[in-house]
């Protein structure tokens, strides 16, 4: 098994009346991508505020890469990058200019940080952009560049704070590829995100943190035992009925009934679900029925089952923005 990169024991943080950290322990594999999930306010943009000593913690131990920083939080930023969920790029400068200024202030030389800078614009798809102003890039372009500028002194280890919210969907598919592209490189990723079947798709443990709090940390795999013998079906209409979701409740107690956009029900139970029954039911009330999907458990699923916060409604809340640093 691969040493810890990352060491955390007891690590806490209060801003005035809210805990945003309250003993969280953890520890990062090197070369893992660790997925860290939560709603806003949970204490994600902290913990990573924390580690990567941009705040002191109030209490606690964190090591990185066998570096005590708990006197020093300074002591491992040179191992460190760091992609905050705001970019920190200057717009004036054009994306070379960029990668190039971060580069200066890591120490590399000239002649390494413009073959470096002019290498990470060939691999994020930036080349043809490299002599424009960030100012002028699109969110995407700017959220590869952030990216960029994190890895341009090629750190072990590289801290990514919700690195595709607000994001396109092509784009999102993009830089996604690029983190498993660095994992695969052996970088040790630490990945904060509300998207939970991003982490599913890139992570092989996560920790769900809730109000300061660890509440479950495993592997994918362990967490999706949870859902074997969970079924869950979802109903789609080609019309709009009112109730219909209470209706079903109602009538069909032992099922788990869940509005799904404007012309959809899903429903959930720990039982096989006898999709028959609930078309015939949905029908007798005047629904116009169009398809009944059986829909594999995610670690959504989980999430939910673990924390009571709806996944849907948590990117709702995340994609307004964010507010403070608590996130």
């Amino acid at each position: 098994m691969a040493e810890p990169m990352i060491e955390v024991r007891g690590l806490r943080k209060r801003f005035g009346e809210v805990q945003a950290v309250a003993g969280a322990d953890f520890d990062v594999r090197e070369g893992e991508l660790f997925g860290f999930l939560g709603p806003n306010g949970a204490g994600k943009t902290t913990t990573i505020n924390l580690l990567t000593g941009l705040a002191r913690p109030d209490a606690g131990a964190i090591h990185i890469a066998g570096t005590d920083c708990s006197a020093n939080p300074k002591a491992a930023q040179h191992l460190m990058g760091v992609v905050p969920d705001e970019s920190n790029l200057y717009p004036e400068l054009t994306g070379r200019e960029n990668l190039c200024f971060c580069g200066a202030l890591y120490g590399m030389s000239k002649a390494d940080r413009r073959a470096r800078a002019g290498e990470l614009l060939a691999r994020f798809g930036l080349a043809g952009a490299a002599e424009r102003r960030f100012g002028g890039y699109s969110k995407g372009m700017k959220r590869k560049l952030t990216i960029a500028a994190g890895i341009i002194h090629r750190p072990p280890i590289l801290f990514l704070d919700e690195p595709t919210t607000g994001i396109d969907v092509a784009g999102a598919r993009q830089i996604r590829q690029l983190i498993a592209d660095l994992h695969a490189g052996g970088t040790t990723i630490f990945l904060t995100t509300h998207y939970i079947e991003e982490a599913e798709r890139l992570c092989r443990r996560v920790a769900f943190i809730v109000g300061g709090r660890i509440v479950r940390l495993d592997t994918v795999a362990n967490l999706m035992q949870q859902t074997e013998g969970h079924e869950v079906v979802q109903f789609f209409f080609a019309n709009q009925v009112a109730g219909l979701c209470e209706a079903m409740a109602a009538a069909f107690p032992h099922l788990q009934c869940h509005a799904a956009g404007r012309e959809g029900i899903r429903v959930e139970s720990g039982e096989p679900v006898r999709v028959g029954p609930l078309v015939r039911f949905l029908e007798d009330r005047g629904a116009e029925v169009t398809e009944a999907r059986r829909i594999r458990p995610s670690l959504e699923d989980v999430f939910v089952q673990v924390t009571g916060i709806e996944a849907a409604a948590m990117r709702q809340e995340n994609d307004k923005g964010k507010i403070g640093g608590g996130a």
